[in-house]
């Protein structure tokens, strides 16, 4: 019987875990030749964990507690290596704990691994829920990833990875900054299931600006000498047409500069040592038996 281990990050936002939990298990009821294990990474949470039960469909559920909050992306580098390190199993499936990763979607993730077992799956974005403004810089970061990266990267977290796949991402150094930088770089080839971006349980999200603009140099970060290789090149040809263009040549290449700087400065976030010491962060392991 294959195991699988989902692997939920949380900081403060219980409610929704509670919710998310709830849905998970109304989702795998059916599957009766697998096993599923959760695994609740609490990313040092300011406030205080409720009551949480072990709903029926799980056959183990820990809580992981943090010394010191890292953040979203660091807490999921760390559930990945911990669990590789430390478990039995066959696939992980990693889920954001607000709602936002639709439960539902769970059975299509299973379903496309059990028609292609040794190739990860990835939950393309079809259909976004947040408003026109994160839209449309949603837009503008997967053009500038295109461009300077030559890579698509149209999902997030949400996905199910094989053993042997979390195997190879979790030593890498660009994991501790950026998960779907990552698996691109790393993991080849891989397959996807379309996903509906579901909306928050409860609250307001907790993507501000500044969030969301570190995470998109993040995963350009990862292809950082592709970055280079390419701004060097639009650079040169934009010089050829500096006659013509003038001012907007010289600008466009000041901009590019910058950005590259910024990519830089941005992928010093990649730290192997800081990756490989996290087990120092964990202070308590909580086995939720009932």
């Amino acid at each position: 019987m294959r195991k699988i281990i989902i692997l939920i990050p949380v900081y403060n936002d219980w409610e929704s875990l509670k919710k998310l939990i709830e849905e998970i298990n109304k989702n795998i009821k059916d599957f009766n030749n697998i096993k599923f294990d959760c695994l609740i990474v609490n990313d040092a949470s300011t406030i205080q964990l409720p009551e949480i039960t072990k709903p029926s469909n799980f056959e183990k559920m820990e809580i992981l507690n943090m010394r010191e909050n890292r953040g979203h992306a660091r807490c999921n580098a760390f559930g990945i290596r911990h669990i590789y390190l430390n478990k039995k199993f066959d696939y992980l499936i990693l889920m954001d704990g607000d709602g936002e990763d639709r439960p539902i979607e769970i059975k299509s993730l299973v379903e496309k691994i059990n028609d292609d077992p040794n190739v990860s799956v990835v939950a393309k974005r079809v259909k976004r829920s947040e408003g026109l403004f994160f839209k449309l810089l949603y837009q503008v970061h997967k053009l500038i990833t295109v461009c300077f990266t030559g890579k698509k990267i149209n999902f997030g977290n949400y996905s199910i990875l094989t053993k042997d796949d979390v195997g190879k991402l979790h030593s890498k150094a660009s994991l501790w900054s950026s998960f779907s930088g990552s698996v691109k770089k790393y993991i080849k080839p891989l397959n996807e299931i379309n996903s509906i971006r579901g909306l928050r349980y409860f609250g307001p999200s907790q993507m501000s600006l500044f969030k969301l603009i570190t995470h998109s140099f993040s995963i350009i970060a990862v292809f950082k000498y592709q970055v280079f290789l390419r701004s060097t090149l639009i650079i040169i040809a934009l010089s050829f047409f500096t006659s013509y263009l003038v001012n907007l040549s010289i600008i466009l290449q000041i901009l590019i500069v910058i950005f590259n700087l910024i990519i830089f400065i941005v992928s010093k976030r990649e730290h192997e040592k800081d990756l490989i010491n996290c087990h120092y962060n964990l202070i308590e392991v909580k086995n939720i038996t009932h």
